[in-house]
């Protein structure tokens, strides 16, 4: 089966962090398709100097370049148009895949016609894939994933494997801050599709103190609010289930930055 990786640059991404990111894409025991680069609007010399270098050396390289600046959501949505194939993973562009991260994918979707989202675990390191902090371990099948999404998001999105058909008929990424992705993954929930996640992790998701304080800040916790207000109207959660997220979620979101970091690292991984 033929796949295509969905990928988003923006400006503010760091060239060392990028070359890394795809040379892990092109170094896979399982060699993709196609690479759809959406070019999330201007980016500096030295991003387009790497895009440049894998561009020419790599026939099956597409970009896909945006006026201006139009948010991850967006600009996935449009790299959703040009890929040419039914499954799509998708990767960050500061993240490192591991080699055998696509084949164990592939794998799981050839042999399970009725799985439609594959993801897996994931190792969150600091500078270094030698400084692995923490791991992001979520459920295995589509019972539990479907209970799980009740709390939190029941997929690692940098590491996801998905059917494009199915993403399209649940409407593609729609905004919500922060949560663009959970918001994605409880629709297509909603629509029954079934999930399945890899019991290893096959990814390198880098991290750092910046991560948690971007999470934070009494906006986000009104957003986050609003979120799971939306899910409970659309009869996903229960309101007991809404009361308590909210108390739990929007703490999270107000306390100081080193209470939410030991909040994840202790609790959440």
């Amino acid at each position: 089966m033929k796949f295509s990786v969905l990928m988003s640059l923006y400006a503010k991404e760091r060239p060392e962090y990028l070359r890394q990111s795809l040379d892990s894409v092109f170094h896979q025991t399982l060699q993709p398709d196609e690479v759809v680069m959406v070019l999330d609007g201007p980016i500096s010399e030295d991003l387009h100097s790497i895009i440049k270098e894998f561009d020419s050396n790599h026939s099956n390289f597409k970009l896909i370049t945006l006026p201006m600046n139009v948010g991850l959501g967006k600009a996935l949505n449009e790299g959703l148009k040009h890929c040419s194939y039914d499954l799509i993973a998708r990767m960050d562009t500061d993240d490192i895949a591991k080699p055998i991260r696509f084949e164990k994918q592939m794998s799981i979707i050839e042999n399970n016609a009725e799985i439609q989202v594959v993801s897996c675990w994931i190792d969150e390191f600091i500078e270094t894939t030698d400084h692995v902090v923490s791991v992001r371990k979520i459920p295995e099948f589509p019972y539990e994933i479907y209970k799980f999404g009740k709390k939190r998001c029941p997929v690692n999105h940098p590491s996801v494997m998905f059917r494009k058909k199915a993403v399209e008929l649940a409407g593609g990424y729609r905004h919500f801050p922060l949560m663009e992705d959970y918001y994605l993954w409880i629709r297509l929930l909603l629509n029954g599709e079934k999930f399945y996640n890899i019991q290893e992790s096959l990814l390198f998701f880098r991290t750092s103190e910046d991560t948690y304080k971007r999470r934070g800040g009494l906006k986000h916790g009104i957003d986050e609010i609003k979120f799971q207000y939306h899910i409970f109207k659309l009869g996903y959660i229960s309101f007991g289930r809404f009361i308590n997220n909210i108390i739990i979620r929007f703490f999270t979101r107000v306390v100081p930055n080193s209470v939410r970091e030991f909040i994840y690292n202790r609790f959440l991984r």
